[in-house]
C-alpha cells in the first residue's frame, strides 16, 4: 500500500477536468454553450463578406467593449455575494495586493483549468501577501459546488446581472455573446498594476502574476 504521506500534496487534489452534463448558459449568450463537449476558451471572429448570412447576428449584438479599467486606475468598488452567501466588498482587501479575475462560467474547461491553477499556487499568493478573487455570473449555489468539487481555497463572487463586469469594462468575445476572461492585479492601495486578457491560455498568466507580486 502506498502511503499518502509520501505523495505530493497536489496529487491528492481533484482532477481539473470539467464534467458538466447539462448545457452551460453564458450571461451574454443567446444559445446554450455545451461546455462538456468543447475546449473553446473564447474567439474573436471577423467576416470580410458583408453579405454573409451571419450579418443579422452581428447587427443584433453589441460591439465588443473596450476596457474601462486601465493600468494605473482605481477600479469601481463592489459588494457581491460569495459562495457562502456572505457580502464581500472590494474595500475589504485594501492594504494588501489582490488578484481579481473575471471568468465566463463555473465548470467550463478553460475556467476549471484557470481555477485549479490559482488553487495550486494559492499558498504562493498568500506568501506574497495577496488575495485571489474570482468573479462570474454564476449564482452562489453554483460557486459553492464548484469550489467544493475542486477544493478552491479562495473567494468566488456572483455578479449575476453582470453589473460589475460592465462597470469594469471587461471585454467580451464572439460579438459580445461570450463573457470575457480577464485578470486585474491591484496593489495594496487598490491601484491596478497589471491587466491580463487570457481567453486562449487561461492559466499561463498566473506565474507572471506571482513574479510581479513577489517583486513588490
Amino acid at each position: 500500500m502506498v502511503s499518502l504521506v509520501k505523495q505530493p500534496l497536489l496529487s491528492l487534489l481533484p482532477s481539473c477536468n470539467a464534467t458538466t452534463q447539462s448545457p452551460k448558459q453564458y450571461p451574454f449568450a443567446n444559445t446554450p454553450f455545451k461546455s462538456s463537449q468543447s475546449h473553446f476558451h473564447g474567439l474573436k471572429l471577423t467576416f470580410s463578406n458583408p453579405s454573409s448570412s451571419l450579418t443579422p447576428l452581428i447587427s443584433k449584438t453589441s460591439v465588443i467593449v473596450s476596457a474601462k479599467v486601465n493600468k494605473g486606475s482605481v477600479p469601481p468598488s463592489f459588494t457581491l455575494k460569495d459562495q457562502d452567501g456572505r457580502n464581500v466588498s472590494l474595500s475589504k482587501f485594501k492594504g494588501k495586493p489582490v488578484v481579481v479575475y473575471f471568468y465566463p462560467a463555473d465548470e467550463t474547461p478553460g475556467c476549471t483549468k484557470q481555477a485549479c491553477a490559482f488553487r495550486d499556487s494559492y499558498e504562493k499568493f498568500k506568501k506574497a501577501g495577496a488575495e485571489v478573487v474570482g468573479i462570474s455570473g454564476d449564482d452562489g449555489v453554483s460557486h459553492k459546488a464548484f469550489a467544493k468539487k475542486y477544493r478552491l481555497p479562495y473567494t468566488l463572487l456572483s455578479d449575476e446581472d453582470n453589473k460589475i463586469r460592465k462597470e469594469w469594462g471587461v471585454p467580451s468575445d464572439l460579438f459580445g455573446t461570450l463573457p470575457g476572461r480577464q485578470t486585474y492585479v491591484l496593489d495594496k492601495n487598490g491601484v491596478v498594476q497589471l491587466i491580463y486578457n487570457n481567453q486562449f491560455q487561461p492559466e499561463k498568466h498566473i506565474d507572471e502574476t506571482l513574479k510581479f507580486l513577489q517583486s513588490l
